[in-house]
């Protein structure tokens, strides 16, 4: 005994099946946009930081030109590096809001996965709970 699909049965099936593929990223937008509405939270993965290698200062400045309130400026920045607990994340954030003199300073977090022991434990034991 074989199982038999009508023809018509099986081509749409087929159609749903590509038409769904082919609009995944379109829906996957729509869903992380109303998820992260609805809850008021980030879902991670959404965003990409880029590391580029610069050989001059000019490229890096060529390169690094932003669009700000209907416009692209270009500024002189400097990557402040803190190295501190997860836990702190939050409060360290509402302190460079309060002392940052941009509207939007950038402030990512990146969770370490892996590196280090010895330098791992000298963050442990450099930065308390306070």
């Amino acid at each position: 005994m074989t199982l038999a699909f009508p023809r018509s049965g099986f081509v749409v099936m087929c159609g749903i099946v590509v038409l769904t593929l082919a609009l995944y990223p379109m829906l996957r937008t729509l869903v992380v946009q109303i998820h992260s509405a609805v809850t008021g939270s980030y879902v991670t993965g959404y965003h990409s930081v880029l590391l580029i290698n610069c050989p001059t200062e000019q490229i890096a400045r060529d390169v690094g030109r932003y669009y700000w309130k209907g416009e692209i400026r270009e500024a002189s920045e400097i990557l402040l590096l803190v190295r501190t607990r997860t836990s702190l994340i939050q409060r360290l954030m509402a302190y460079v809001k309060a002392v940052h003199p941009y509207d939007i300073p950038e402030i990512i977090s990146f969770p370490i996965e892996d590196g280090s022991l010895h330098y791992l434990k000298w963050i442990e034991d450099a930065v308390t709970d306070i």
